[in-house]
């Protein structure tokens, strides 16, 4: 609803305002942030930030206009429905997070969305669009005084309001979730496990761990269930850390017959992980990967400013490449079998299958790693 018009500006002028510059202007939410970002030659940033700050300070909340994004996140609803691949991540987690907003999808649901008016955005809106509660950063070619002059000029007028609201850490839940949908071809599944928050002090050895399992094309379950078993054209596995807890998953895409012998084969990988010491070559490989990541993604504007935002959010400090590299440097053969240790312990594991299932049936029995 922020793109859809200010007291300055329609939504026609606020697309117009970038488009007319050769930037662009997008935004995404997450599970625990908003983003508003955009993207412009050096010359046009007050232009930009004009545009920005008219946004997020000044959205007008038409009923028109409410109800007519609210048809358009409706079908956004049906096409994410229509992904597989997506739905499965969204079952998984809402019975992971069970009775916990991590466990909401973001786009909400039918009811959720039909239910919403001005008074309910207006209400969030001034609960959390706060000082306190932003954070503004820039990449490129700018200098920090020119940056907090703007900001300055435009969020001075913003007022402070109450604290937010405290909130617990989320509990997990071990379910396993088969769900059955005749009209798909392949079974899709998504098996995880609880890890360490954001901030942990093992996060890097975490990174690590997630890329020796399936983060890339040299990855173990790559590597063993689509290269060498032929199981799977996509496996691959990932670690979505939060503020005060998070997860590890692995998702895959197979056939019916086929599903128990991926849950086995990934299974296997907990096993070895947790059983044997990783070797120096692979260790090797991992760490150079997470490196050549990081140092990679100093080449895009848009990546420095999201770790800039980052770091911020979640350590209220600047870390630079030097210390990011040498914390992966450090990660150990024994840090990171201590740490599978803790992950993979069979009562913690949980799966969900989607897909037309007929008589496929994994129990807790069949989770043991």
């Amino acid at each position: 609803m922020l793109f859809k018009g200010t007291t300055r500006r329609s939504a026609e002028d606020i697309a117009r305002s970038v488009d007319s510059i050769g930037g662009n202007l997008d935004a995404f939410t997450g599970k625990e942030l908003v983003c508003y970002n955009t993207k412009v030659l050096d010359e046009h940033l007050s232009r930009a930030f004009d545009v920005l700050a008219d946004l997020v300070l000044h959205p007008l909340f038409q009923d028109e206009d409410i109800e007519k994004e609210k048809s358009v996140i409706l079908e956004e609803l049906k096409m994410e429905a229509d992904s597989p691949d997506y739905l499965v991540q969204e079952i998984f987690s809402s019975n992971f997070w069970k009775d916990h907003a991590l466990g909401k999808p973001i786009l909400g649901t039918r009811e959720t969305v039909g239910g919403l008016d001005k008074a309910d955005l207006r209400e969030y809106y001034s609960a959390v669009y706060t000082p306190a509660n932003l954070v503004i950063t820039a990449a490129g070619n700018l200098t920090h005084e020119k940056l907090v002059g703007l900001a300055r000029e435009y969020f001075d007028e913003l007022r402070p309001s109450g604290p937010a609201p405290e909130d617990d850490a989320p509990h997990t839940h071990a379910r396993i979730a088969l769900r059955n949908k005749k009209a798909l071809e392949q079974v899709h599944l998504c098996l995880g496990v609880p890890s360490y928050p954001l901030p942990h002090r093992e996060r890097f050895t975490c990174y690590v761990l997630n890329t020796l399992l399936g983060g890339g094309m040299s990855s173990r379950l790559f590597q063993n269930i689509r290269e060498r078993q032929g199981l799977a054209y996509a496996v691959f596995s990932e670690l979505s850390p939060y503020r005060d807890t998070g997860y590890l998953s692995v998702y895959a895409g197979t056939s019916r017959e086929s599903a128990r012998q991926v849950v086995d084969s990934i299974l296997k990988e907990f096993r070895e992980l947790k059983d044997r010491a990783v070797d120096e070559e692979e260790l090797r490989r991992a760490k150079d990967y997470l490196k050549g990541s990081l140092v990679l993604g100093l080449e895009s504007t848009s990546s420095r400013m999201s770790g800039l935002a980052r770091n911020e959010i979640y350590f209220g400090r600047f870390f630079s490449m030097d210390e990011l590299l040498e914390s992966i440097e450090a990660v150990t053969a024994d840090g990171v079998r201590e740490v599978s240790r803790t992950f993979f312990d069979s009562k913690h594991i949980a799966l969900t299958i989607l897909g037309n299932l007929e008589d496929l049936h994994v129990g807790r029995e069949d989770l043991v790693c």
